[in-house]
């Protein structure tokens, strides 16, 4: 009698231990979807998900990217940097919006919203063998450049590609710093990354960028309006300006 008692209650403790471990688990896995580390689950309730989009066009203003200035902000740029996900930011404000031009690590999962690891831009393979394009073996990389198609971080062509809870992420961290923009643009193209980054060092270098607003405006008009025209790299732009002068 005593044995079928001990039985019993061993029976119930194990199912209670069983149960409050399913419940930990799930309570884990929650907060794993809710959290920076998941930009891809998108269930009900993510706080990722909750209050209206703060990334994008949302004005519908013509001439929304005719700034009339931009500065560098190395504030912003650290701060997005250091969200999960993404391997290194560039954040640009203007007179009206910010701008954020990212390369992406994959330490969160679901920071785009179709496609693994078969559709990733980049082909880090030769790392290993001491190169840095593994398709002809050479080891030279330019330096003006922070993503390239082989052996750096991750981009993504198309910023529509990006997850939206991401860019919600990055926007109402841009928002809180400065409140004021009117429209936050986010982009983890690489044609867009090595273009500001060298707008980056001119502004890292002391550099006046007042010149390059004009060459500015058309890049932005390209990658979020649908412009045609691609400004020319910024170290070619003043490569040719210097010669102008020389020849002048």
């Amino acid at each position: 009698m005593r044995k079928r008692k001990a039985i019993r209650t061993f029976i119930v403790l194990l199912t209670t231990v069983t149960v409050a471990a399913g419940i930990s688990g799930c309570n884990y896995k929650r907060h794993l979807q809710d959290s920076t580390y998941d930009y891809g689950s998108r269930q009900s309730g993510d706080p990722k998900r909750v209050g209206s989009k703060m990334y994008g066009s949302m004005s519908g203003l013509p001439g929304q990217h005719d700034n009339a200035w931009f500065e560098y902000s190395s504030l912003l740029s650290t701060d997005v940097s250091n969200i999960n996900g993404v391997a290194g930011a560039l954040v640009f404000l203007t007179d009206k919006n910010a701008y954020v031009a990212m390369t992406m690590d994959w330490t969160a999962v679901g920071t785009r919203n179709t496609g693994g690891a078969e559709s990733r831009e980049q082909d880090n393979s030769g790392a290993q063998e001491g190169v840095y394009n593994h398709s002809n073996g050479s080891p030279y990389w330019n330096n003006q450049r922070i993503v390239g198609p082989f052996n750096s971080y991750f981009s993504i062509n198309d910023h529509n590609d990006i997850s939206s809870e991401l860019k919600q992420t990055i926007a109402l961290h841009v928002r809180r710093i400065a409140p004021t923009v009117q429209e936050v643009h986010i982009s983890a193209n690489q044609e867009f990354v090595n273009h500001l980054v060298q707008y980056a060092q001119e502004a890292w270098a002391g550099h006046s960028l007042t010149p390059w607003t004009e060459s500015f405006n058309t890049l932005i008009k390209h990658q979020f309006a649908g412009g045609h025209a691609v400004p020319e790299p910024l170290d070619v732009q003043q490569r040719r300006g210097n010669a102008i002068i020389h020849q002048g």
